[in-house]
Formats: structure tokens, C-alpha cells, sequence
């Protein structure tokens, strides 16, 4: 079984207060620095990032000052937090309170109204990290994605239960090296 070794990289700040999900925001100055701190130093072969613009922007800048290939794709795209995207934390927790704790206890059985399967989020990040696999097998990978991606991928390469994914810490801008062999999320 091949095993890439893949660094996740979290978009930087921007500026909104609320599950933003598929919804396409820029970063502010402060996520634009918060990333390029974040990456100095560091050395990669290639960039893959969500085709959202709080990553894909930066992901194009930093490929072209190093020279690297970059892949955009879709599939790692953030959560889809259906009903719940782009309304503000404090108006849903007060509105939706319940609903809200009952999803990070058990996200897979009591999803956002109208949001994504957590079996089709699983379905395309472990798609996507297979192809890295695939296509950069032996190669320093920086994937620039999402906090919600990062923390169902790390469940998924730590097997652990979704449950867990809000005791994952993932702040603008922060690294997490994962391990992923290839097919690791296949039903077995």
C-alpha cells in the first residue's frame, strides 16, 4: 500500500463569523498574511486547493513564487452546512441551538437542515486524497482546503469516530501532516 505523505493547509481569515461552507469569500489582509507566515520555510513539490477563493487564491500566488504545479479540484471543497451557511454563530446557537449540539455530537446522524450527507462529504475528500495519492507518489504535497475538510480527513486517516471532529483544533493557517494510504476510506 503507497503512502503519501500530505501537509493540510487551512485557508486564512476571513473576516466572517458563521459556517460558511460552499460560500465563495475572499481573505482579508490578515488570512493573506496568516498563510504566507504559515508556509515560509516550507518545502513542497506541488500544491493541489480547493477551488474555493479563500484557498485557490493563494494556493495560484504561492505555486507561481515557487514555481510549482498546482491542481485545483472541487472535491475539497468545505462542508455544505445547508440551511445553517453564512448565518451568523451567535443567531444559530440561539435559534438552533439543540440542533447545533446534536450535530457536533453526531454529525453523521443529525446533519444542518438541508446540508451534505457526511457519507458524500467522505465520499469526495477521500476521493480527492486518493488522487493525490495516485498522482504524487513520492512527492511533498501541500493541499490548501478547509477547517471542516481537515477535520474529517484526519478523522478518517486517525479512524476516529466523526463525533470527535469538534475536539480537532484547526485555526486559520495551520498545517497538519497526514498519512494517507490509498483506498483508506473504501467500506471495507
Amino acid at each position: 500500500m503507497t503512502t503519501t505523505v500530505i501537509d493540510l493547509l487551512r485557508h486564512g481569515d476571513t473576516g466572517q463569523r458563521s459556517y460558511r461552507g460552499q460560500l465563495d469569500d475572499a481573505l482579508t489582509e490578515t488570512g493573506w498574511a496568516q498563510l504566507r507566515a504559515s508556509v515560509e520555510g516550507g518545502m513542497w513539490d506541488v500544491v493541489v486547493a480547493s477551488t474555493l477563493q479563500r484557498c485557490a487564491a493563494f494556493a495560484r500566488e504561492f505555486a507561481m513564487q515557487r514555481g510549482l504545479p498546482l491542481h485545483e479540484d472541487a472535491r475539497l471543497a468545505e462542508y455544505h452546512f445547508g440551511r445553517w451557511q453564512g448565518v451568523p454563530m451567535e443567531t444559530l446557537a440561539e435559534a438552533d441551538g439543540d440542533a447545533l449540539g446534536r450535530f457536533w455530537r453526531d454529525p453523521v446522524a443529525h446533519p444542518p437542515p438541508g446540508g451534505e450527507t457526511f457519507d458524500d462529504f467522505r465520499t469526495r475528500l477521500s476521493a480527492a486524497l486518493d488522487d493525490i495519492v495516485v498522482s504524487s507518489t513520492g512527492k511533498r504535497v501541500l493541499v490548501v482546503t478547509h477547517g471542516g475538510a481537515i477535520r474529517l480527513l484526519r478523522c478518517v486517516a486517525e479512524r476516529r469516530d466523526f463525533g470527535d471532529m469538534a475536539g480537532i483544533d484547526v485555526p486559520h493557517a495551520s498545517l497538519h501532516r497526514l498519512r494517507w494510504p490509498a483506498g483508506i476510506a473504501e467500506p471495507a
